[in-house]
């Protein structure tokens, strides 16, 4: 029962935040450890994945992981404290290790 900006709103949150987990698992893959992340490493690598890194360096990569972070935040505020939760889980992507 939501608007069309509502929709659109949270749809664009929904996208930065799934590019974030993407682009920082891509990340995680090159610089995290079999214990530590839990799988196995270097599998994109391995299986020769066009990754993040790959293709833009870990700097950028980790800069574009913050760019998405900010980007659906930014398209959450409208909603106050009732997208706290979706703002948490964004800006946990960040901080992810495993």
């Amino acid at each position: 029962g939501a608007d069309a900006e509502t929709v659109a709103q949270f749809g664009l949150a929904g996208e930065k935040i799934g590019v974030a987990f993407q682009i920082l698992d891509d990340i995680l893959d090159v610089t995290s450890t079999l214990e530590e992340l839990g799988k196995p490493i270097h599998s994109d690598e391995k299986n020769q994945k066009a990754t993040y890194p790959l293709l833009f360096g870990l700097e950028q990569s980790k800069q574009m992981a913050n760019d998405a972070v900010e980007a659906s935040i930014a398209a959450l505020e409208p909603f106050g404290d009732n997208a706290d939760m979706l703002k948490q889980l964004a800006l946990y992507l960040l901080s992810r290790e495993n």
